[in-house]
């Protein structure tokens, strides 16, 4: 019910969306729509709730099983004609035994049988009891992914709206360029060359303008089907995401990736499953006692009738002594299975570790690098200052102002690269660790 209500909701409010009447999502916001809605994310909420439902099938073996038959014949077989008139309680020695006529029979039986030891039912729960785990892991390392996902949309919005800005400011002082070389011109002071050049100049500028505003088109477009959306949503952002400052260092982090990642918890539940699938094979070795009782209704004529009723109570031992070897074998698989996972494992566990120290690595540098962009920005700033003071003054041709200009523009866009590039640098040391819920999505 509480997923309809939601879909009623996303309707309501993205309805428009594909006319152009987009709404605007905080990060928060959008992580949570994405929860409720990711198709992956409800895939994975299905296979936990399949292994929770299993976990039920294996305890459901412990109970007594009743059962409840009707059956009905007809026969001239002496022994069977024999056998139904004896359970309706008709049988006399009259007659011909060995040529008896036809006779008919209504058999209503109720059965119960209880398991009173059986090691297969206990380690078939455990197998069960694992997978469910190991299942609700994955369900949480989905929904960790899903999270990130949102998050590196959300911010590839943001920096598609601030190439935009980028740009605009490159067209805005192109175009005063033009008007100063225009001015020059029409004073005798410069060259028509000077203004087709800066033309020209401002029409590279407005074609990058035409690219930058595409691009924020399909970026939120991605983000809207990231999120889960109807198709053809594209909502815009109402939040700046900015880098988070970390609270643990590299060795916390590996400590908490290795104990705490979703994906290794995962593994090590799919082992501990494998274990009992070991123990479960070699459970077939052991014999099983079940309990038994019955109470039948025989009748001639009618169904559920009762011409003479019976019943029985009685316990069975049975014990498979040899099975040509196939016990032994299926042994032999489990084990290999369960050294498969094992395997696994340890080599997931690594690749963690190499992760996070991955991902510290990479936001050191990008740490650097968005250092380095800042102080090109203010270098490139003071240029194209210097340099329109000299063109001014007749010192500097135009090809220098528009190098100047150039410079500034690719140290801006070079900006705000580096400035998303941080965000998600430092995002991703939290992901590498398995906490970026907690840490980024506060």
């Amino acid at each position: 019910m509480i997923r309809f209500l939601a879909a009623g909701a996303l309707v309501l409010l993205f309805g428009g969306a594909a006319m152009g009447d987009e709404g605007s999502l905080g990060l928060r916001q959008a992580i949570e729509l994405a929860l409720e809605n990711n198709s992956l994310l409800q895939a994975a909420h299905y296979e936990q709730s399949a292994a929770e439902s299993g976990m039920a099938v294996s305890r459901s073996r412990y109970l007594p099983k009743v059962t409840f038959e009707e059956r009905a014949g007809i026969t001239n077989s002496p022994t069977k004609a024999f056998m139904m008139r004896l359970d309706e309680g008709r049988f006399s020695l009259a007659g011909d035994l060995n040529h008896p006529p036809t006779t008919g029979d209504f058999q209503t039986s109720l059965t119960l049988e209880q398991p009173l030891f059986d090691v297969g039912i206990a380690r078939e729960k455990a197998v069960s009891e694992q997978e469910y785990v190991s299942r609700s892991h994955a369900f949480e390392q989905r929904r960790q992914e899903v999270a990130f996902q949102v998050y590196g949309a959300y911010l590839a919005v943001q920096r598609a709206r601030a190439y935009v800005s980028v740009v605009e400011k490159a067209v805005s002082d192109a175009r005063e360029h033009q008007r100063l070389a225009a001015v020059r011109n029409a004073a005798g002071l410069g060259l028509k060359f000077d203004e087709l050049r800066i033309g020209t100049f401002l029409a590279e500028i407005e074609q990058q303008k035409i690219t930058a505003v595409n691009d924020l088109a399909l970026a939120r477009l991605r983000l809207g089907q990231v999120i889960g959306l109807p198709a053809g949503t594209a909502p815009d952002i109402a939040d700046t995401v900015t880098a988070h400052d970390l609270t643990l260092d590299g060795k916390e982090l590996v400590e908490t990736a290795l104990s705490g990642r979703r994906d290794l918890q995962e593994l090590e539940a799919q082992l501990a499953k494998s274990e009992a699938s070991v123990s479960l094979a070699r459970g077939s070795y052991w014999p099983t006692v079940y309990a038994g009782a019955s109470y039948q209704m025989n009748d001639r004529d009618v169904p559920l009738g009762r011409d003479n009723d019976s019943w029985m109570l009685g316990a069975n031992l049975r014990w498979e002594l040899f099975d040509g070897l196939r016990r032994n074998s299926e042994v032999s698989r489990a084990q290999a299975a369960r050294n498969a996972v094992g395997a696994y494992l340890a080599e997931r566990r690594r690749d963690a570790v190499l992760q996070v120290n991955e991902a510290m690595l990479r936001r050191e540098e990008a740490i650097k690098r968005l250092e380095v962009a800042q102080r090109a920005v203010k270098d490139a700033e003071e240029m194209v200052r210097l340099v329109n003071k000299r063109y001014e003054n007749a010192l500097a041709t135009t090809v220098e102002t528009l190098d100047a200009q150039t410079a500034l523009n690719r140290a801006r866009a070079q900006l705000v690269d580096n400035e998303a590039g941080y965000a998600l640098a430092n995002a991703r040391v939290y992901h590498s660790a398995g906490l970026f819920l907690k840490e980024v999505v506060r």
